[in-house]
């Protein structure tokens, strides 16, 4: 039960990182000049890579939710172990975008260089473009939260 309660909070922070970045970050950003809006997303990407974020929630949203499927297919099974299997698959889907999408256009952004010794800011935001990197998160948004809803469901199903 350790295990499964880890998955549910893991991935809930996983979903609120997502959700602060669909609901606050990018809306935030989109409102500043380019100088502002390339180095603050070049800050919040390189401070985002680090032991607490990616081993307390997004490496161990993963590792967790896998972690309660194999438990459960050795274990008790039913019901909870298809709402944990559902939320392992949302999330492979969240890890995929993230290396395929987000990851590539956060590194393209980073590559760039000093925002300061950037002759053309608006190309660099342009290429970075924005509203699809916004898309993509509001994807890995959606599919954290419904993973939640499957942990959750998972717990309850478990704890009969």
């Amino acid at each position: 039960m350790i295990v499964q309660v880890a998955a549910t909070v893991t991935m809930g922070i996983m979903a609120g990182v997502f959700g602060l970045y669909a609901h606050t970050v990018m809306p935030g950003l989109r409102r500043t000049d380019d100088r502002t809006f390339v180095g603050a997303f070049q800050a919040l990407d390189r401070a985002i890579i680090n032991p607490w974020f990616m081993l307390g929630g997004f490496l161990g949203a993963f590792v967790f939710t896998a972690a309660s499927v194999v438990l459960l297919l050795t274990g008790p099974g039913g019901a909870a172990l298809a709402w944990a299997f559902a939320a392992l698959v949302l999330y492979l889907l969240v890890l995929v975008i993230t290396v395929a999408v987000n990851v590539p256009m956060n590194n393209a952004i980073k590559a760039a260089g000093d925002p300061d010794r950037i002759t053309d800011l608006a190309g660099v935001r342009a290429r970075f473009d924005e509203a699809k990197w916004a898309r993509w998160n509001l994807v890995r948004t959606v599919a954290t939260t419904a993973a939640v809803v499957c942990l959750a469901v998972m717990l309850v199903q478990n704890g009969r």
